[in-house]
Formats: C-alpha cells, structure tokens, sequence
C-alpha cells in the first residue's frame, strides 16, 4: 500500500474503534490518533451513571488498555487541532507542532449546547459530556442535598436516576410540554414522566428559565413566572452541536454535520468523517440524518477502516440507541419520524417492561424496547428486513415470540 499515515483527529469511540479496526484490516502505515483529554479513549455512556456514582473509576472505562495501542503501533498525541491545511495535507495543534497525512479522519464528535442567560457562568452549574465535567460534578455531589436539572432528554433522565439513588432531591426543568419530546414518542415521553415522579422526582415542564441566581455560586433558578427554586447545583442537558468547525474552515461540505457519503468519505477524496459530527444519507429512510449514538460511531469507523484499506464497503446500519435509567434498560432501534400507527406489546401502565412498534404504511420503521431484549433483537431483523408480521400476532402476550417466531411475519 502506497499510503503511509492515517491521522485520525479526536480519540472518542469513533477514533478508537477506527485505529483498532485498520489494524484488523491490515492498514501496515503509521496511525497518529489525536485526542484533546489526557486520558485513554474510554466509554462515555457510563459518564453519568457509574463513573458519577463512584463505582467506576477513569481506568476503569478505557476502551482498551494502553498496552493494545503500543502492541498495535497507533501513536496517541495529546493536543488540540486548530486548522487543517487540505492543499499541503498538513494538521495543526495549538502547541505549534504540525503532523501531515495521506488520509485524515475526523472523529471530532459533538459538544454540549450551552445555556446563555444570566448567572450560567457561575460555579455551581455543570454539563454532562467528558469526564472533567462528572469529576467537577461530583465535587459538588458531595455536599448538595438538591439539583436542579435543565433539559428532560435522555442525559437529563439518566443523571436524575444516578443522584436519586445518591440520595439527592432533584427537580427537572423541561422547555417543551413533554419530557424527550424531541427524541421520542409522547408514549415513551409519558412513561418516563412516570417513573421519575415514582421514584421522587419533581418535572416541570412548560419552564422558561430567566436567570441562575448567586453571586459567587449558585443560590437557585428564576422562572420566567417568578417562581424561585432554591438549589447550588444545575445541571444542563439541553442537547449537543456538532464540531464541524476544523471541516467548515476547511471547506468541507456542510449540512448539520460534516458531509459524508456512502464510504464515509467526506468532499476531500483525502479526508474522511465518523461519527456524532458526521451527515450522511440513511437509505432505509431515505434522507440525510445525523446520530449521536455510540453504535453509530463504532459502526461507521469500522467502514472507514475498510474503505481505507481498499476493501470498498458501504455504510448501510440501522440506527440503534440505549438509555439506562434505575431498574429500566430502555433499547430504541430505528427512527419513528412519520408513524401513523403504533402496537404496543406488554402493559405500560402498570409494569416496567414492554415494547412500543412504530408503523407507517404498514412497514415497521422503529420500536422501542423498555427491559424487552427479545423485541429488540426481533425488531432489529424486521425493521431491516423490511418483514410484514401479523399485528395481532405481535401484540398479543401470550403469542410466544420465540417459540413460534416464524407464523409471526406474513408469507
């Protein structure tokens, strides 16, 4: 192989699958992976459960061991990019060094969108994305009986599950009408809604905050109603914006997210993208989306490697997505934009475990699965599948899908 170097920018689960996968596919040149954190690449998803109970350590969430890195010869820089050069094929880092490449991914992921009013700057409100914001949140953990969390999407749920059971009060503050209005169906937003008022958790929702009361920390939260919630700790979960900025002065094509095709390769033939900061057409959806989802990033980077190794593959996954919350492993597969018909399977109104299958003209497109691995894994294969079952079949509790799997889909 005539290319020598593959620079990969941002070590997250994209760029650490990616350098693992091009070993596995025979890339022999040089691998640099670039990451701004002075740790390893580790799992993120336990940032807000385990790693702020204190069960897990930093260690303890690595990818993989350093020892795999060196076995494997994938050099890791610590440092920031600030530009790419794409006519000289060179990166710059902040602290003057420059690296060049043959081909360039970038794994750069997505950041935590901020909140702009009045006191957000003050100590005492915290973000939820790498493990320098949980180590500051457990700091402030130990000494607060109350939090205040903005933001009712998954991050926002997990985090109140994780402080419940640390014995701390929290009150939730939801812009829209709904809990994960924005992510899910109003079912799944209902039953959350549920669970968390179960488990002491006070929602609010329909909240315009007007300002973070302190001086030199936070004393509470203003409603734009005038209510005051008293609390030192605010926690902010009000979504992600991609790092598209490297690429966008680069000049490469933009559109909510770094533009990618089918190989995940992105308008420069050299540069290639994975990953939460990426764009590219779904063909069994037909149209442009972006995930933010760790099986997305792991299963992009190892087309990426492919492609880089010369064994042409394209990217044809179905999205999937999990969010654990006390007792409850809920597990999504697909996207339910445009159902217009919904079975559900199991109770939900009196029981933790069930799943919700989302239709539209009659083709299955998405489920969700709360403690249900069999629906999962079964809705994985029709969904992609594009398998007609029979709806009653489906619904009904006492049809067992494992026995009798095969009467389900129509012939």
């Amino acid at each position: 192989m005539d290319i020598s170097r593959v620079v990969i920018i941002g070590a997250s689960h994209a760029g650490a699958q990616l350098s693992a996968s091009l070993r596995q596919e025979g890339w022999t040149g040089e691998i640099i992976l670039i990451g701004d954190e002075p740790y390893l690449p580790y799992h993120r998803p336990p940032l807000s459960k385990t790693f702020l109970a204190g069960s897990k350590s930093i260690e303890d969430m690595y990818i993989r061991p350093k020892n795999f890195y060196e076995k494997n010869k994938i050099q890791l820089v610590n440092g920031h990019v600030t530009k790419i050069d794409c006519k000289t094929k060179i990166v710059y880092l902040e602290n003057g060094n420059h690296i060049s490449y043959d081909k360039l991914v970038l794994c750069t992921g997505a950041r935590v969108r901020k909140l702009d009013i009045n006191g957000s700057h003050l100590p005492g409100v915290h973000y939820i994305r790498n493990a320098q914001d949980i180590l500051g949140l457990k700091s402030s953990v130990k000494w607060t009986k109350r939090a205040v969390i903005v933001g009712g999407g998954y991050i926002g749920l997990e985090t109140a599950a994780s402080l419940r059971k640390m014995g701390i009060n929290v009150t939730i503050l939801e812009y829209a009408p709904k809990i994960l209005q924005r992510v899910a169906a109003s079912q799944i937003g209902d039953f959350f809604n549920q669970v968390h008022t179960e488990e002491g958790v006070e929602i609010l929702t329909n909240i315009r905050i007007a300002e973070i009361a302190g001086t030199q920390s936070v004393t509470g939260i203003y409603l734009e109603n005038c209510q005051f919630i008293p609390t030192e700790l605010v926690i902010v979960g009000i979504g992600v914006l991609p790092n598209i900025e490297l690429a966008e002065e680069a000049g490469l094509k933009i559109d909510n997210g770094i533009v990618v095709d089918e190989y995940c390769y992105t308008s420069d033939p050299h540069i290639l993208a994975v990953g939460d900061c990426t764009s590219h057409f779904n063909e069994h959806y037909k149209r442009q989306i972006r995930l933010e989802s760790v099986p997305n990033a792991n299963d992009q980077a190892k087309v990426a490697a492919k492609n880089l190794c010369g064994k042409s593959q394209k990217y044809q996954c179905l999205p999937w997505f999990w969010s654990d919350q006390y007792d409850i492993k809920l597990q999504i597969v697909g996207l339910n934009n445009g159902f217009d018909e919904v079975i559900l399977r199991g109770d939900m109104s009196s029981s933790r475990s069930f799943a919700l299958f989302y239709f539209k003209n009659n083709e299955m497109i998405a489920a969700d699965c709360v403690s249900r691995p069999l629906e999962f894994m079964l809705s994985k294969k029709i969904i992609s599948e594009k398998l007609e079952v029979y709806k009653e079949k489906l619904s009904n509790e006492n049809f067992d899908l494992k026995e009798s799997i095969v009467s389900l889909y129509v012939h």
